[in-house]
């Protein structure tokens, strides 16, 4: 898939923090270099607004890295980590992402859906029926093979792993 990106596109870059999060981890044991998927995801192109959905655990050790995010231009987006009688845990933004998505589509050319979360494909329907150009960045190991067809561009993350990942300790 090829799109046109120009300088004069607004872009609009929404990411799942926690599906990259658990991607990064779980396939490569490493974590994810956001200010590099940022920088791929604007395409030198006018960013209007770059979000990151992310949970707050009961121990509150994120809060380092959520304010990374922000110091990289990503606003968060903070939802606390629910847990149910009997151990369950509860920790998505769909609902989140998709409205925000929705809101912004007026304001902007470009939506970069930064998750590889098949959900998101009716999302990317209606957008698209909007006059929206969808992009999505992911993994590709673990994106849904939907989301990847629904996107008028689908950058896989692990084409250039070095670039996305960094190394840390297990």
């Amino acid at each position: 898939m090829s799109v046109i990106k120009h300088k004069n596109q607004r872009v609009a870059v929404l990411i799942d923090v926690q599906n990259l999060y658990h991607s990064a981890k779980n396939l490569y044991h490493s974590r994810v270099n956001f200010k590099e998927v940022l920088k791929t995801a604007t395409a030198a192109r006018q960013l209007v607004r770059a979000m990151g959905y992310v949970i707050r655990t009961e121990t509150g050790e994120e809060k380092g890295f959520f304010d990374a995010l922000v110091k990289i231009g990503i606003e968060t987006k903070i939802k606390d980590l629910q847990i149910f009688p009997g151990g369950l845990k509860k920790a998505d933004w769909d609902v989140g992402l998709a409205i925000d998505a929705v809101r912004l589509a007026q304001s902007v050319d470009v939506v970069v859906i930064v998750s590889g979360d098949g959900d998101y494909v009716p999302l990317i329907e209606y957008l698209r029926n909007q006059g929206n150009q969808v992009e999505v960045i992911a993994f590709g190991r673990s994106a849904s093979q939907k989301l990847k067809e629904a996107a008028d561009d689908f950058t896989d993350l692990e084409e250039e792993s070095q670039k996305y990942l960094i190394k840390g300790r297990r």
